[in-house]
């Protein structure tokens, strides 16, 4: 037998006794009152209900039989099926030439409310089913990759196809961690309507992660394009919902279950690189700073310390004017091309090729040689 909670009961009582001029018991399967209108009644053994319970009928009490039972009152007791299981019974105190009418109405409200919990509750289950898996899936090593198979088999997840990971991170320093969980609650609803297929977990109270899946052919690998476009569907829909600040970031797409993981590190990297790099941004994409994102580990220790050496000494010269890093960012801005560089700058040819051996002597670096070239980029990077 299913079970009434005792909460769920008492609303049964307050909704059926706006429609109906009687007091209303609800009793669960062992025949114990868990709502009523006559609150003092709550937690006695109804002897009624038993009796409905153990014949799985509808049983009146008139006054003359209810002297012989415990806890009863006049009235109809009509039991409460929900799915085919009994899970307890509804009564009607009263006469039961007035009040029987009423009985099949209380009824079959009662079995809606009890039906409609049912499957609230299930959906809710089925969340957080869902949430955990993802939760498992970010933080591998927690549980075996058999496990996750297993949990993947039952959710319909196939991992033949890259996914990638999107981290949405509330940005409002000042919002209650209360209200952030709300906010997130409320974008999940959002993409659980809009994608129901997309898997989502709160990880904390203001992140929010979404498992998103690339269809590709053959061995193609996801496309900036094809991430850039996913990235900007899901920040439309949470943009529907959310009544706070938020920064999106779309990891790298990878196969197999232990690439989820991978796919969330690297998102929580990009979102952090793109915030420094564009403020100003609210969305960023690894396939857009992918090379930053990588160097990303190389931001402490000595090689660092050598790396940013050639910076350091055109700072050291330049740092009133800033002229010879500006030129340097939109030189390689522009790939190296001279006439785009010039232009952009709005200077001459002479004086970028003049800042650009200024540069070179400085650093001590050949900005026509392949490998000093990619040292200086690398150092920018870093930064």
């Amino acid at each position: 037998m299913s079970t009434i909670e005792a909460v769920l009961a008492q609303d049964i009582v307050e909704r059926t006794m706006k429609i109906i001029p009687f007091n209303v018991n609800v009793m669960d399967s062992r025949g114990i009152i868990l709502g009523s209108g006559e609150t003092s009644r709550i937690g006695e053994l109804h002897s009624g209900a038993q009796l409905a319970l153990a014949q799985n009928r509808t049983v009146e009490i008139d006054t003359a039989t209810s002297r012989t039972l415990r806890g009863v009152k006049p009235g109809v007791n009509i039991p409460l099926t929900v799915r085919g299981q009994i899970s307890g019974v509804v009564g009607l105190t009263g006469d039961p030439e007035t009040v029987r009418q009423f009985g099949e109405l209380v009824r079959v409200t009662a079995e809606m409310i009890l039906e409609q919990a049912q499957l609230i509750g299930e959906l809710q289950r089925e969340k957080r089913y869902r949430e955990e898996f993802v939760f498992q899936l970010i933080h591998h090593g927690a549980t075996s990759l058999a496990d996750l198979e297993a949990w993947a088999v039952r959710l319909g997840v196939d991992f033949q196809s890259p996914r990638a990971v999107i981290v949405a991170e509330l940005t409002d320093p000042d919002l209650r961690p209360d209200l952030a969980m709300i906010e997130l609650q409320h974008c999940q609803q959002q993409l659980a309507a809009s994608h129901p297929d997309v898997l989502t977990a709160a990880i904390s109270p203001r992140e929010l992660v979404i498992l998103e899946s690339f269809e590709t052919t053959g061995q193609r690998a996801p496309t900036a394009a094809q991430a850039r476009q996913r990235l900007q569907a899901h920040e439309s829909e949470l943009r529907k919902v959310l009544t706070t600040t938020a920064s999106l970031a779309i990891g790298v797409a990878l196969g197999g279950i232990e690439g989820v993981a991978l796919s969330y590190q690297s998102a929580r990297k990009t979102l952090r690189v793109g915030r420094s790099r564009k403020p100003q941004q609210a969305t960023f994409s690894y396939y857009d700073l992918s090379l930053p994102v990588l160097l990303s580990g190389l931001g402490s220790g000595w090689q660092a310390e050598q790396l940013r050496q050639p910076l350091l000494r055109i700072n050291a010269v330049d740092k009133r004017s800033g002229t010879l890093r500006r030129t340097l960012d939109a030189w390689f801005a522009h790939n190296g091309h001279p006439l785009a560089t010039a232009k952009a700058l709005h200077i001459h040819r002479n004086t970028l090729d003049y800042r650009l051996r200024q540069i070179s002597e400085l650093t001590g670096l050949d900005l026509a040689n392949t490998d000093d070239r990619l040292l200086l980029y690398v150092a920018l990077q870093l930064e």
